[in-house]
């Protein structure tokens, strides 16, 4: 169940994002807000395609500093 929701579990109605995923790039607790706007962004706009485009820039600027692969030493 997503916390604090009205709903029963076996019915769909939020987003869970999953922290391993957010927090293996090394992004802490202070990234989660910026990671759930995009989101919101995203799904706002869903049909704007320049919007999404826009937005996919930033997102793709915004991981740069969280590499999946940072290089060693």
């Amino acid at each position: 169940m997503v916390p604090f929701d009205d709903k029963s579990a076996f019915v769909t109605s939020g987003i869970r994002v999953g922290v391993p995923a957010i927090t293996t790039r090394g992004m802490k607790k202070e990234h989660m807000s910026t990671v759930v706007e995009y989101i919101d962004e995203a799904l706002r706009n869903a049909d704007q395609e320049e919007k999404l485009e826009g937005l996919a820039k930033n997102v793709n600027s915004f991981m740069q500093k969280f590499p999946l692969y940072p290089e060693l030493g």
